[in-house]
């Protein structure tokens, strides 16, 4: 294996890709020209691929904000890629959404995050943005990623350690109205590319609706969800990261 493509600390990329789950990372890795070897550490799994052009730190961080904060900081130190995504499957909770939808996040919101007494609006960390703002240029850039016909839609993305389903989506909507997607990780990565000054964008394949069987859909669905996740993330990087 080419030591070009070893991901251990430092190692130089021009993206990081997290996905939370082996499934979400799979897309990337069959597309792939080249895999380099697995480098794990703190329970988070890093390969760096050869995607033709881009060389990208594919991340298996672990569900949940913590693992994706901590893998996230692993990957950054000493790396330096030119942008951050968030990659894999999400909950819809907005009304329009549709399981098959993709999800781009303009912004991440934590969605247990409430700090109000002291003045803070709700999902905001105290020292923190209200909301992280995805990268204005990534967004524009998405616009015109051929996305094989897929809806994609441009939101806010909310984040917890909660699984989301029918139980709780209703107090999520009335307290976040403008959420079109849920998942476990993308506002962690979004707080850390913000404290590591990287261009961040999150880009959530729709494996749910939160509903009464949310946890089956799920299973059935993330597949299919972490392809079209894929599809955009990787038409993205060939935009953004394509030779001047």
């Amino acid at each position: 294996m080419s030591e070009a493509l070893t991901a251990a600390p430092g190692a130089q990329v021009d993206a990081v890709v997290v996905t939370a789950m082996g499934v979400e990372a799979t897309p990337f890795l069959e597309r792939a020209a080249h895999v380099g070897d697995e480098v794990e550490a703190l329970g988070a799994r890093r390969r760096v691929l050869d995607l033709g052009g881009p060389r990208v730190m594919l991340v298996t961080c672990g569900i949940g904000l913590v693992n994706a904060a901590s893998a996230a900081t692993l990957a950054l130190h000493g790396s330096r890629p030119r942008v951050v995504l968030s990659a894999g499957s999400a909950g819809g909770m907005g009304l329009d959404v549709r399981v098959g939808d993709v999800v781009v996040g303009a912004s991440t919101v934590y969605g247990a995050a409430d700090a109000r007494v002291f003045g803070y609006a709700l999902g905001q960390v105290p020292g923190m943005p209200a909301r992280f703002d995805a990268d204005p240029d990534l967004l524009d850039a998405v616009d015109g990623v051929d996305a094989g016909g897929l809806t994609v839609r441009t939101g806010t993305i909310l984040s917890s350690d909660v699984f989301v389903d029918a139980e709780r989506v209703g107090a999520m909507r009335e307290a976040f109205p403008d959420a079109l997607a849920c998942d476990m990780e993308s506002t962690a990565l979004a707080h850390t590319a913000h404290l590591a000054g990287v261009p961040f964008l999150s880009v959530r394949g729709i494996s749910d609706l939160c509903g009464p069987i949310a946890g089956v859909d799920f299973g059935a669905h993330v597949d299919d969800a972490a392809e079209r996740s894929a599809t955009v993330v990787l038409g993205l990087l060939d935009a953004v990261l394509a030779p001047a």
